[in-house]
């Protein structure tokens, strides 16, 4: 009996019935026509046959498994061998062409090749760029290293110029200088890790110092228009803000520890006269030397011959005030005095004697003791009192009345 596959075959009456071989359908084989030929497989859940469809370009041959899956070439895949495999690109007619990512990538786009997910700090279709912030180093080769610039100072960016090993950050920002911009410009100085610029309320010229101020402490360098200060911020010393407030001008005349020589000029004079400073009062004042030696002016400050400052001033004043009270209440002390003395002179008792022709009169006056008791003012015990008050003097010989 030939017994030949229902589904495979043709059916009994194509059975050879000398050899028992059935007469197969296409895609089927085997004496029955009971199995798959060979570019066929068996559709899963039932006994047809299907073709396995492999694409010529991508797999090695017609054949397939069980499961209808092709034999792919190299970097082709697929059921069919009809998709580039991982790592590939481009399928044609040949193969797939593999990615060309310089070993930063495994992946890349199947019909671009555009490298996906580039590693190592790198970017770019084909990962052959640096990211933004680092450079391509020579050692280890061409590996991707960061840029020693902060994006604080600069754009955080660099190269490596022909020639060099070190890298160069692109572009610094404001106030920063430098390879890597790690140091302040001109005109600005270092604050607390940050350039800053300078304060200098603009009274330095960035054409004398170009530095304008020191770039660590912040100092101006070269002061202006009689400025001093850290930051030019004060008048030099004998000059004061004018009225406006905005420059310094010469205030007033000092008189100088030393001598100091300055001369004179007068209209048709041919020779100009030289005074010492060492001559002049201590005791002057500004005024009294303006008007001594008159002082010329230009823009506001004043040539004097000889300077004394506001403190020295007010201590010659004061010195003179002191002086002054001191010698009126001398003067007042004397006053009194002398009116004391005056006082107690006239309250003191005095004699007056009056020579008669044959006696002597005594008369005592005391203005704080009217009735003076004078009994006892003569030590004569023949003294006597007469009832007028006069004193009566006896002695042996003579008589006197007082």
């Amino acid at each position: 009996l030939c017994n030949c596959s229902s589904v495979g075959s043709v059916g009994v009456a194509g059975c050879n019935r000398t050899t028992g071989q059935c007469r197969c359908l296409t895609g089927y084989a085997g004496p029955r026509c009971e199995s798959c030929a060979h570019g066929f497989h068996p559709q899963q859940g039932t006994q047809q046959c299907q073709p396995c469809a492999c694409n010529p370009s991508g797999s090695s041959s017609a054949l397939c498994d069980h499961s209808g899956k092709c034999q792919c070439k190299v970097g082709v895949t697929g059921l069919k061998c009809d998709q580039c495999s991982e790592g590939y690109y481009r399928f044609n007619e040949t193969t797939c062409e593999p990615c060309q990512c310089n070993n930063h990538s495994q992946t890349c786009n199947s019909t671009t090749g555009t490298c996906l997910n580039c590693q190592e700090n790198t970017e770019g279709h084909h990962c052959e760029l640096c990211k933004e912030g680092f450079y391509r180093s020579a050692r280890p080769a061409h590996a991707c290293q960061r840029c020693p610039c902060s994006i604080v100072a600069s754009t955080g960016t660099c190269r490596i110029q022909p020639g060099e090993t070190a890298p160069r950050c692109d572009r610094c920002r404001p106030g920063y200088t430098g390879p890597n911009c790690d140091r302040c410009d001109r005109g600005y100085y270092n604050s607390d890790s940050i350039c800053v610029p300078c304060r200098c309320h603009g009274n330095v010229d960035p054409a004398l110092s170009p530095s304008v101020c020191h770039p660590d402490s912040g100092r101006c360098i070269g002061c202006l228009y009689h400025t001093a200060g850290v930051h030019c911020e004060r008048c030099e010393e004998g000059y004061a803000r004018d009225r406006e407030g905005s420059n310094c001008t010469r205030r007033e005349a000092t008189l100088g520890p030393e001598p100091k020589e300055f001369t004179t000029s007068a209209p048709n004079a041919t020779k100009a006269t030289s005074f010492s400073t060492a001559v002049l009062n201590s005791t002057l004042s500004p005024p009294t030397l303006q008007t001594i030696f008159p002082i010329s002016s230009s823009d506001n400050s004043t040539s004097a011959f000889a300077d004394v400052s506001w403190t020295q001033f007010n201590i010659i004043i004061l010195t003179v005030i002191i002086i002054v009270v001191v010698l009126l209440m001398g003067f007042v002390g004397a006053v009194y005095m002398y009116r004391e003395y005056q006082n107690r002179k006239l309250n003191a008792p005095f004699w007056t004697i009056e020579l008669k022709e044959d006696n002597i009169s005594f008369s005592s006056y005391h203005d704080s003791i009217p009735n003076a008791d004078v009994s006892g003012l003569l030590e004569d015990d023949g003294n006597e009192v007469a009832p007028n008050g006069q004193l009566t003097l006896t002695t042996p010989m003579h008589n006197y009345k007082a």
